[in-house]
Parts: C-alpha cells; structure tokens; sequence
C-alpha cells in the first residue's frame, strides 16, 4: 500500500484566490491597488472609470512610466515587484505598493484586460481568472490602462458580500478624495457610468485640493499648521470648531505621502481639540507626516493602511500643543453670513451646469466659460484670504462689546462698530469659571478659608476607603478633612474658589469624582475634569434673568479667556453678525 502525502503546495491560481480575501475585500480594494500603482509610476494623472459602481468594470487609466512586455508578464507573478530587492529594503519602504500580492490576487478573481507602453514599446495582455489568454503588441502613448470586469464572478461567496451599488461608489470616492489630499500635485479623476463625481487639479497646493473635495466652506475654515522636531515633520490644515463632523472619517493621516489610519495620531488631534468643540463631533484634518521610514512599519497587514510609529509619544504630543495653540491663535467667532451664490468647485472645467441639467463640455459657450473662470478666481482670492486670517488671541481681549439687552433669559445682545453679536449666558459664564478654577488648581499656592461651621460628609464604607485612600490628592487640593465618627468626614477648610453658597455641594461633587476613581493618575485631566464640573455649578444658567451690568461683567470677563469661543464642553459661547450682513438682510445694501 502506497502512503499518500497529506501536505501538497497549492498552486499560483489558488494561492493567490486566497490572498485576494486579505488583498481585495471590495471595489475601494481593488481601485486602491491600481491606482496606488499609477503613482508608484510616476503619473501626473490619474482617471478611474467606473461602470455600476464597479461591479461591471474597473478602469485605471495613467501617464506613467508604463511597462515593457516582460515587465507587464512578470508583473502578475506573485510576489513579483520592483520595490523590494533585498530583505532590508523593507526598512526603507518610500513607495506605496510592495508587497506584490496585488495584480495577481486581482487578476485571479476577475477578467482583467491591460495596455501599457514605457514610450517605446507597447504590449496588450489578457487574463481571465488568473489564466494568461493573451500577450500582444498594441499600440498606447506612455502609461498603463487597466481594464477590471466581472470582478468576483468565479468566487461567487465574496461576491454576495459586496455592498450596494452606492456604497461601493462611496467607498471608492472616498478613498480617492483621501488620495487626493495625500498627493495634491496628482490630478485624480472618478467618473461612474459616465458621471464625473470627484476631480482634482493636480496643482500641487494642499489648501486648493481641500476646497476641491470638501467646498468653500470648509476650506475658508482652515487653519495652516507646522511643526517639527528631530524626527517628525508635520504640515497641514485643521479646521476651526465651526466646521465639525459627526465620526472622524475627514480626520485625514498622510505618513510618506501613504494614507494612512492610526488611532493614536486620531487621539493626538482629538485632544487638541478639548473644550474647542464637543466630545462627539470631531474636526475635518488634513496632516502630513514625513519621517525617516526606519521609524515607522507599513508592514503591518496587506492592506497598508495600519502603520506603527516610533517614539508615537512624543509625536503626539507634538501635534497635540501644535492644534491647541493653532486654535488659540485664531479669532475663532462664527459669522453669520447670508449666502446667495454658492459655487461648489472653483475648478471651471469641471462642472459647466445650468441649473439641474449638465451641459457637453464642447456646447458651451466663451461667455459661459469666462463666467466660471471669473467664479474661479474669486474663490481662489478668497481661500487664500482666508488661509492667511490667523489673527493673534491677544487682539480679541482688546475687543469691547457692549451689551444692549437679554433674548430668552439666555442670550446676551452686544454691540460694537463691527457688529452684533449673540452671547450664550450660560456657556461664556461657564468658560470664565472654568479658566479661574483651572488655574486656581494649577497654582502652586492653594489659597483657603476656615470653616466657622465644619460640614459633615458621610459615606458608605466602601466610598469612605476610597477618599481615605486618595487623602494626600483631596489635601492637595485644598480640603482639610478629619474623620468624624463612622463613614463621616468633616470638612474645615477649603479652596476660595468654591462658590460662595454652593460650598455643601461643590464638596460632595468634587468627592463624587474622586471616588469615581476617573483620571486619578493623570493630575492634568483630573483638574480639567473637576473644574468643567464646577464651572458648570458655579454659572448662571440659561433662562436665568441678569442685569445689563451683570451682562457687561460676563462680556469684559470672557474677551481675557484663553479660549473666548467655546465653552469646557465645546460649545460655541458667541456668535457675530456684521453690520454688512446684516445690511444685506434688510436689503440696505444690494451687493
């Protein structure tokens, strides 16, 4: 009896079905391999033609440095790549493919057609799941187009787990809105049965591709950053509190010119950010990180998108003082303007439309041309304006504002010579508490005040433990304590920042936190945590009734906070209307 072998080795076709489980998931797979690929080539643009968002066919067309036949037949070999040709170039990784897994593991669940040419010889190659049927001289100016139909059509169970039409189409703009920030200088076009949905003008300005993707009104919004140290250069946008999204999909991370996802740099952002805006909205970013690659791994999963940093600490650090000090910089109160016409792109060949009907390029008119080529140059002008608007802090704690009345029992009308302006009461109150107590409980020196009447605090013999054993953070912070029979405290003395009348209770809050046991080991964000709570405490509230004089000390109060514009938990604190807008409104003013 003959002993058969229980392990064989798979062949190509079958290997490479498999790690197209890991390589292509979806159509934002596979486009992100092709394109990728297309910048690996040195193309200068780059159009993915979509045909039912993908599902029928993928094309990548390019103008870059193409491949000779040879090339174009080991290209589909697995593991066979151009990038990596000795174990240590792994740590020097400067390109965004290099694996080698990705054409083969495409062409092996899908019928893929590719013409390429290096300028001087031009081939065509068929392949129809993972078979070579073709290879064939064509006929092709520099550059690569490749051609992905009936994607998935021979692994029918990845097939039924691709998702709607319009979310294939939505992960796929995305992603090449994402490659277009990454490569500003690289113009990318993304057409869907025809229809043109993202383009990009390759001009090389970060600012202007922003407005491409995202419109004006995020990109007059923006904030230019820079900073760097021994290891990290970092450059980019980060928008002001005003423009904010509801999950952190805009949060963009571009390392080596590779976008990619990391938690951490997220994290670093988001906190810059604290008492800028609320916890659940997160910023529209667009950072650029360049580092020697020894620092960082791509390798990390197939898709490249995950990436390791060295010294990630003092990385984050670094992009956490920088967006904190950015926004301090920046007069940052929301104007309220009344907008007439507003252009989406201030690219003119884009989109020559006239109300809901697109009109053929070739139809259109010099007039119409000049019209969007005036529209184009306005919005230029102003996104360079704009980006150039970061005012020094200081110069609003100059600024006077004098009050006129109370709306609602809530919001404070002010004026000056540049406008009205609305105040929340309420929020603008509490920002000043916050500061004054921040910096009560940053001091070296606690000022307190005796008790004529101890307060007497009891609690569960668990809770009673738990501030016993955090005794030497409660005293630091003001508090003289003695036990006083079972589970009670007494209380002496306290901090003066405490509310005068709300003594009782500040104490029972502030204890409340610490048995709560969050942010004990991190003195910073236990003091931010405890004087959010208080300011909130110590503020008039919204319906509250005040005096104009009441009004003007919060007005005169808040222009000398750090932060004038948001409240500890991020929302806004003032608002401005000025005299043009509001001219305009009534029609005093026409233009």
């Amino acid at each position: 009896m003959i002993k058969m072998s229980k392990i064989h080795v798979m062949s190509d076709n079958l290997a490479n079905k498999i790690a197209a489980g890991e390589v292509v998931e979806r159509i934002s797979s596979v486009v992100k391999e092709l394109v990728e690929n297309s910048i690996d080539a040195q193309a200068h643009n780059i159009v993915v033609d979509l045909i039912d968002s993908g599902t029928k066919e993928i094309k990548v067309t390019d103008d870059g440095v193409g491949m000779d036949e040879e090339d174009a037949k080991n290209a589909f070999l697995r593991h066979a790549t151009s990038k990596l040709l000795k174990e240590d170039d792994l740590f020097f990784i400067n390109t965004l493919g290099f694996r080698g897994e990705a054409l083969p593991s495409i062409a092996s669940v899908s019928k893929l057609d590719l013409n390429t040419s290096d300028g001087n010889q031009a081939t065509h190659i068929v392949i129809n799941g993972g078979v070579l049927e073709k290879v064939e001289a064509s006929a092709l100016n520099r550059g690569s187009v490749f051609k992905i139909s009936d994607l998935f059509y021979n692994t029918p169970a990845r097939l039924k787990y691709l998702k709607s039409d319009a979310t294939e189409l939505s992960n796929v703009a995305n992603y090449i809105e994402k490659l277009s920030l990454s490569h500003p200088d690289i113009s990318f076009t993304l057409t869907n049965n025809g229809k043109k949905i993202v383009f990009t003008s390759g001009s090389g300005v970060l600012l202007k591709c922003i407005h491409e993707i995202y419109g004006y009104t995020v990109s007059s919004n923006m904030i230019e950053i820079r900073v760097s140290n021994d290891d990290y250069d970092v450059f980019g946008y980060i928008c002001k509190p005003v423009v904010l999204k509801s999950n952190r999909n805009d949060m963009t991370t571009i390392v080596n010119g590779r976008c990619v996802k990391n938690v951490d740099i997220n994290r670093a952002i988001n906190d810059g950010y604290h008492t800028f805006k609320p916890d659940i909205k997160y910023p529209v970013t667009v950072l650029s990180i360049e580092t020697d690659p020894t620092l960082i791994d791509v390798n990390i999963h197939p898709s490249k998108q995950d990436i390791k940093f060295s010294k990630l600490e003092e990385l984050s650090k670094m992009i956490t003082d920088t967006v904190t000090s950015s926004l301090k910089k920046t007069i940052l109160i929301p104007k309220i303007e009344v907008k007439e016409n507003q252009y989406e792109s201030i690219e003119p060949s884009i989109d020559f439309s006239m109300g809901d009907e697109e009109i053929p390029y070739e139809s259109v008119n010099q007039e119409q041309i000049d019209f969007k080529l005036d529209q184009y140059q306005e919005a230029k002008k102003e996104v360079c304006e704009s980006s150039q608007d970061i005012e020094e802090n200081e110069l609003i704690k100059k600024l006077e504002l004098y009050p006129a009345g109370v709306v609602f029992g809530t919001y404070i009308i002010a004026q000056n010579d540049e406008g009205m302006f609305l105040i929340d009461q309420h929020a603008a109150q509490e920002r000043i508490n916050y500061e004054r107590v921040l910096r009560a409980l940053a001091s070296e020196k606690i000022f307190t005040t005796t008790l004529l009447l101890p307060i007497s605090l009891e609690y569960s013999a668990s809770d009673f433990i738990k501030l016993k054993n955090n005794m030497e953070l409660i005293e630091s912070l003001g508090f003289k304590l003695d036990e006083f029979g079972i589970n009670t405290y007494i209380v002496k003395e306290h901090p003066t920042w405490l509310k005068a009348g709300y003594e009782t209770e500040s104490i029972r809050r502030i204890f409340d936190i610490i048995i709560e046991g969050k942010y004990l080991f991190d003195r910073v964000k236990f003091n931010d945590h405890v004087a959010a709570t208080m300011a909130c405490k110590m503020s008039v509230k919204g319906n509250e009734a005040i005096s104009l004089e009441q009004a003007e000390n919060i007005l005169s109060d808040l222009v000398l906070c750090d932060n004038p514009y948001n409240c500890p938990h991020g929302r806004p604190t003032i608002i401005k209307f000025t005299k043009y807008e509001l001219e305009r409104m009534f029609k005093r003013v026409m233009n």
